[in-house]
């Protein structure tokens, strides 16, 4: 298993960070794949086969952790290119809404 499951909605409440300037203010940091659930059951075939799939947007998926769940809410092509190369962890920037 990649991922800890497979969601396809943001159970969270909104928290506002919407353009990239706001998410480039959480810094980055180390999470396991199987930690993660997915907030999209379906994968943009195109985001994953580019070769400048991060050059207008950020280097980093976004996730935000809620009660204790962290949920993988932008970058799940990079989340799976990660797995298609055997590694286990990625770095994402990580919102705690629990804080």
């Amino acid at each position: 298993m990649i991922f800890k499951a497979v969601g396809d909605a943001r159970p969270y409440p909104d928290h506002g960070y919407v353009t990239p300037k706001d998410w480039a203010a959480v810094a980055p940091r180390q999470m396991r794949l199987d930690e993660l659930v997915t907030t999209k059951t379906t994968l943009d075939l195109e985001a994953l086969l580019a070769e400048d799939s991060t050059f207008f947007g950020d280097l980093f998926p976004h996730v935000v952790k809620w009660k204790g769940v962290l949920y993988l809410e932008d970058g799940l092509h990079r989340a799976v290119r990660t797995a298609l190369h055997q590694r286990t962890i990625l770095h994402a920037r990580v919102l705690d809404l629990d804080e």
